[in-house]
């Protein structure tokens, strides 16, 4: 084995750690070269990946015009494979596009600048952009460098952007258009608020020359400064960012008119305000409130009971029936309360018909307020009471709720069926004959008298015959039976000329009937018939008694008109004789012949009245009442009557109370009639009434006419004697407590008296209480 010294060693050691660091600097060296080429490389097809799905594309074209390009271009240009030369590109574009992209490459390459350009590749429908400059030296001297874009759909958007401005100018002009013909003023406003734009309708509301001299001027629509002013108004709107709706009064035309003006926020753009006239609106508003409450007040003042609800079903209105038929005040009421509350309050109050299933029966009456018709139906009610309830939906969605009592019709609907079924016994037993006619002169109704007077089957009246069938029926049992045409007469003149006819008719066996043609209200004519043969006979007898009263009547007056005048002559001297005894012609008389003198005078002048109050009667039933017409004081007459009964009064210790007012006033007629009339009534009173009794005498006038007034407390007159007071020739028996008469002429003089002054007398009398008598004379004006 081979030794080495130390110094070999350390040699031959350094020797090999040199070479071992060699090695690995040479190792390490070219691992580092490795590594960098493959990460070029992996660079380079990441590169190759984004330039592949890139929207721009690089493409050169060098000095001799040779291109290098992507292959995409080639999809690009619609070509088959990539382009070689810039004619080859040149051919797939517009011959227009072609040459000027040449010119501009060319002009690239020779150091020109850069340029971009639209083109379109025939058949590829694409828009490509070209950016062109020129190329770097690194690529080549005289070259350019030219990026591909596709801006097909940026193209696109261009032109729709173009054609929507397009639209949009189009709607702007047509939108200027619209403001300047609008009916109502419009306006807009700059930032700082003055008046920038304004259409001709707000030119003529200000009533400026033109749109110019409006805003030059500042003539705002609304006049005022201050707050509440138009640009105050524009500016909060301004500042606020909301839009300002405000109705103020304005004067246009000359007209005072409320005008709704409105301000918009446009932004840094300004404040735009357009008004409207609302005083239409403003007028219909105020006509609806007044017809709301004229309607609400109609409606208050209805029989029926009315309440409306709103769309969410609570009450607004009620009137006074509807409070008062369902008990229900109205403090209550002014809550509003709601649908169902006020059925359960009305169920309550034992308003509401019974009904088992109340819910369900509340839910059937909540649906009315989904009905599109009026809902109506009958309700009963526990007390008796009929209801007509009708439901009518409002618009509003709310609901009209009547209630009508028909308690009362419903009555008078049974009555009537009473009545009707009475009304057809009656009409079926009624002793005349009775045929209804139509408006078409068809028999409609007749009753069994009508049948029976005819002679005619029941068959033939009921096929309803016309009246020429019905006359040619009954024309045979005339007695004159051409009279029969008389009957269709009748029935015409009743339907169609609605007039009434009355007459008569005598039939063949010698009975006669009374007719009579009366249209009735529904068009159609009663026809009636009644027999009148026994009532003609009748008839006959009383004229001829009545002829043969007349006669008596005549031979009466005339026996009283000779007998007064026969008897005034005798009884005229056997006064005149009394008178010249009590004067002593004859000599003195004793004291008893001078009583029974005074008595034969007294009886002569009584006697001489009755005379005279006969022959009055007599003239006055014949008519020949003979009046002296002068102005009357009517309270001297009462007062002298007074007086003259005073004594007589006294004498029977009578109270005789006096009240002639100041107003009886005049009346024009005869003196001593009228003076005898009160004479009468005042001694019936005085002579007639119980001693210790009261008789009242009263005299009053007004306007229009005097009255007098007598009563007394005496036993008064009985029923049947009242009807015949006032007869001249019947004598009424009148029974005091001590005395007992009869009224002779002296009422019925009266009466004739005072009805011929135009008055009237009437009594009025009761027994036990007394007897009144009433005078009333027509007034004349003093």
């Amino acid at each position: 084995m081979i030794e080495l010294n130390p110094l070999h060693a350390t040699l031959a050691g350094l020797i090999v750690a040199i070479w071992l660091a060699a090695a690995i600097v040479a190792v390490i060296f070219g691992w580092q070269r490795g590594h960098s080429a493959r990460a070029a490389v992996a660079e380079l097809a990441r590169l190759r990946m984004m330039l592949a799905g890139a929207p721009v594309l690089p493409m050169l074209v060098t000095a001799d015009g040779r291109v290098r390009a992507h292959e995409r271009v080639a999809d690009w240009f619609g070509l088959e494979r990539s382009p070689r030369s810039l004619p080859d590109l040149a051919a797939r574009l517009d011959p227009l596009d072609a040459e000027a992209l040449t010119r501009d490459v060319l002009t690239a390459q020779r150091g020109g600048a850069a340029f971009a350009r639209a083109v379109r590749p025939v058949g590829a429908g694409r828009v490509l952009m070209v950016r062109g400059r020129p190329a770097a030296e690194a690529l080549g001297e005289g070259a350019a460098l030219l990026w591909l874009f596709d801006a097909t759909e940026s193209e696109e958007e261009i032109d729709s952007l173009d054609s929507e401005r397009g639209r949009l100018a189009d709607a702007l002009d047509a939108l200027a258009g619209l403001i300047e013909a609008a009916p109502i003023p419009m306006w807009h406003r700059g930032p700082d608020l003055r008046l920038s734009l304004v259409n001709s309708a707000y030119v003529r509301a200000v009533d400026g020359v033109d749109a110019h001299g409006v805003i030059e001027r500042g003539l705002e629509l609304i006049e005022g400064h201050g707050p509440g002013s138009p640009i105050a108004t524009a500016a909060a709107a301004r500042d606020e960012g909301e839009m300002s709706v405000r109705t103020v009064p304005a004067t246009i035309g000359g007209e005072r008119r409320t005008l709704r003006v409105v301000d918009v926020p446009l932004g840094p753009s300004g404040i735009a305000g357009y008004a409207v006239d609302v005083e239409e609106v403003e007028q219909a508003k105020a006509d609806l409130v007044r017809f709301e409450d004229a309607q609400r007040d109609m409606l208050d003042r209805l029989s029926a009971g009315v309440a409306q609800f709103a769309a969410d079903r609570h009450l607004v209105f009620s009137n006074s029936a509807f409070q008062r038929l369902f008990a229900m005040l109205p403090e209550w009421l002014a809550d509003r309360p709601e649908f169902d509350r006020v059925l359960e309050r009305m169920r309550e109050a034992d308003r509401l018909p019974e009904s088992r299933d109340f819910p369900g029966w509340k839910a059937e009456r909540r649906r009315w307020f989904l009905s599109e018709t009026a809902q109506e139906e009958a309700w009963q009610l526990p007390s008796g009471t009929h209801l007509r309830v009708v439901g009518q939906p409002l618009p509003d969605g709310g609901m009209l709720m009547i209630f009508e009592d028909r308690t009362e019709q419903v009555r008078l609907r049974v009555e009537a069926d009473t009545l009707l079924r009475v009304r057809t016994a009656t009409f079926n037993n009624l002793y005349e004959a009775v045929g209804v006619f139509a408006a078409d002169g068809r028999l409609h109704l007749w009753n069994n008298r009508f049948r029976e007077v005819w002679e005619l089957e029941e068959e033939e009246l009921a096929r309803h015959p016309r009246v020429d069938a019905l006359v040619q029926m009954v024309s045979p049992r005339l007695a004159n039976p051409a009279r029969g045409g008389l009957i269709r007469e009748l029935v015409r003149l009743a339907t169609t000329d609605r007039q009434s006819r009355v007459g008569r008719i005598a039939f063949a066996d010698g009975r006669h009937f009374q007719f009579a043609a009366v249209p009735l209200p529904d068009g159609n004519a009663l026809f009636t018939l009644l027999d009148i043969t026994d009532s003609l006979r009748a008839e006959q007898a009383l004229r001829d008694r009545a002829a043969a009263l007349e006669e008596g009547d005549r031979v009466k007056s005339a026996f009283v008109a000779t007998m007064s005048y026969e008897l005034r002559t005798p009884l005229t001297s056997i006064g005149g004789f009394a008178e010249m005894l009590s004067a002593g012609f004859a000599g003195p008389l004793s004291d008893r012949a001078k009583d029974y003198v005074g008595s034969i005078i007294a009886a002569s002048a009584r006697l001489g009245q009755l005379v005279d109050e006969v022959l009055d009667l007599t003239r006055s039933a014949a008519g020949h009442l003979d009046l002296e017409h002068v102005p009357i004081e009517l309270d001297a007459i009462c007062r002298s009557a007074v007086e003259g009964l005073s004594d007589a009064a006294r004498t029977r210790k009578l109270e005789l109370i006096v009240a002639i007012e100041d107003n009886v006033g005049q009346v024009s007629g005869d003196v001593r009639r009228l003076r005898q009339a009160i004479d009468h009534v005042l001694r019936n009173a005085v002579d007639y009434t119980p001693e210790g009794g009261r008789v009242f005498f009263h005299a009053s006038g007004d306007r229009e006419q005097a009255t007098i007034i007598v009563s007394d407390n005496g036993r008064g007159i009985e029923a049947e004697e009242r009807q015949r007071i006032f007869d001249p020739f019947h004598r009424t028996t009148v029974k005091g407590d001590r005395r007992e008469g009869s009224i002779g002429l002296g009422l019925p003089l009266t009466r004739h008296y005072i009805e011929a002054h135009g008055g009237s007398v009437w009594l009025e009398s009761e027994p036990g209480s007394g007897t009144t008598v009433s005078i009333r004379l027509p007034r004349t004006t003093a």
